[in-house]
């Protein structure tokens, strides 16, 4: 059974996590087609993604019935392995929307637990419904985050919230998680503002919208003020008179949409 759907249209990805039934728990299978999900997107033309889930719930966290599968096993066979560059498959299930060159969207509602927050946290943007919670929940079971939430948790919020979430596994409400950084705003309906929102993407030079995702990969990534200058200035030469930004300049002159 297919756990992820992806749908194109008008160059914008609906990615769908398609497990209703188990409110979009992430288990192997799930995990495996998360990534192949934004893999299979990577050399598309695509210019924005939605990223959501059916049912109840966004995605509630690991697979309970898989749990005891995990700990069974060989822990270090399981998670040490880099089988994707410098990731393990479950840290590549957050890690692969921040490769991907084009905004990434998601839509949370219901639960945003554990494996769902951290997924949630591979997007660029985050919107969320009013009565979403969420939580880093794997001290509930005896562990930490380790789907790429020590990457990207310190780059939205304080090192005290962190600690907070992370020790007390408790869930925290949407509006809650939006005044700590974790949510970019609420929506009553989060997929048609996040469809909203990426039509809006799409409807921007292209180009000029994955070279600024690749600067502000940069100016996150921890690299000294020399670099981030330089990276800034590389970017926008590699813009200017280009047939985008000239299609820009056209349209703005003639009061039209660009047309790309």
């Amino acid at each position: 059974m297919s756990r992820v759907s992806v749908d194109i249209t008008d160059h914008i990805a609906r990615v769908t996590l398609t497990r209703p039934d188990k409110m979009n728990a992430v288990d192997p299978q799930m995990a495996e087609a998360i990534v192949r999900a934004g893999q299979s997107l990577m050399e598309s033309d695509i210019r924005a993604v939605v990223l959501s889930g059916e049912g109840k719930s966004f995605c509630a966290g690991l697979d309970v019935m898989s749990f005891a599968n995990f700990a069974a096993g060989d822990p270090e066979a399981l998670v040490m392995p880099r089988t994707h560059g410098n990731t393990n498959i479950f840290q590549e299930v957050a890690m692969v929307w921040r490769r991907l060159p084009v905004p990434v969207i998601a839509a949370l509602h219901g639960a945003v637990y554990g494996a769902g927050l951290q997924l949630a946290l591979g997007a660029d943007i985050r919107i969320a419904a009013p009565d979403a919670k969420l939580a880093i929940m794997e001290m509930k079971w005896g562990l930490i985050p380790d789907m790429g939430g020590m990457v990207l948790l310190p780059r939205l919020v304080r090192s005290d919230v962190i600690r907070r979430m992370v020790y007390s596994a408790q869930p925290v409400a949407a509006d809650q998680a939006r005044d700590w950084g974790l949510v970019t705003e609420l929506s009553d309906d989060p997929q048609a503002a996040a469809l909203e929102m990426a039509q809006e993407i799409a409807g921007k030079s292209p180009s000029a919208i994955r070279a600024a995702k690749r600067l502000i990969a940069v100016s996150e990534s921890g690299a000294d003020e020399d670099m981030i200058l330089l990276a800034e200035s590389r970017e926008q030469a590699g813009l200017f008179g280009t047939p985008h930004q000239m299609e820009v300049i056209a349209a703005n002159m003639a009061r039209r949409k660009p047309k790309f």
